[in-house]
């Protein structure tokens, strides 16, 4: 199920392709270990395409076979690597999800400083069947548009320092706050 993205219209979907040409001319844009290198190599263009007319949806239709058929092996405590897992089947949802959250995200704290928002609200973009307490305590809340963006365009990944997205399957998001 996709998210509900409440202001995903061709404004922000262009600040969007602009954080992600951002990332991809400085060599940030985060790649996977789960992509194949054929889908390494192509992500970036899916996920241009996804940010001009797609979702979090179509985005994880076409990593599904992109993705390695194995996950990266573990390191043990000693020392020696596991056998490598198979690959999870929801791995492209959880990427695909993840990551044009992320880039929505980045978008959303675009617009809202372009407009002299100086602040958005997190709030619950998808239903989750059993919500973190941590992420129900978030929504509602209010923050910087600037220090969110900066803090997404420099932690790459999962973990930011501000806590948005809120790892995989939050369903958190943020949006412009409604006076």
């Amino acid at each position: 199920m996709a998210f509900d993205y409440k202001h995903l219209d061709d404004r922000t979907r262009e600040f969007m392709l602009a954080e992600i040409e951002h990332d991809v001319a400085n060599g940030t844009l985060f790649l996977s270990d789960n992509l194949s290198d054929r889908g390494r190599a192509e992500y970036p263009d899916l996920l241009r395409a996804a940010a001009r007319n797609g979702s979090d949806d179509t985005l994880a239709a076409e990593i599904r076979p992109r993705l390695n058929p194995f996950e990266k092996p573990k390191q043990l405590k000693s020392g020696a690597f596991s056998k490598p897992p198979v690959m999870r089947v929801n791995a492209h949802e959880m990427l695909g999800e993840g990551e044009f959250n992320r880039f929505y995200i980045r978008g959303v704290c675009r617009r809202a400083i372009a407009d002299g928002i100086q602040e958005v609200e997190i709030y619950r973009a998808k239903d989750v069947t059993n919500p973190r307490s941590e992420s129900q305590a978030r929504i509602g809340q209010r923050i910087s548009a600037a220090a969110l963006l900066e803090d997404l365009q420099t932690h790459q990944g999962v973990d930011t320092a501000l806590g948005l997205p809120a790892g995989p399957n939050s369903g958190l998001c943020a949006k412009i706050p409604q006076e």
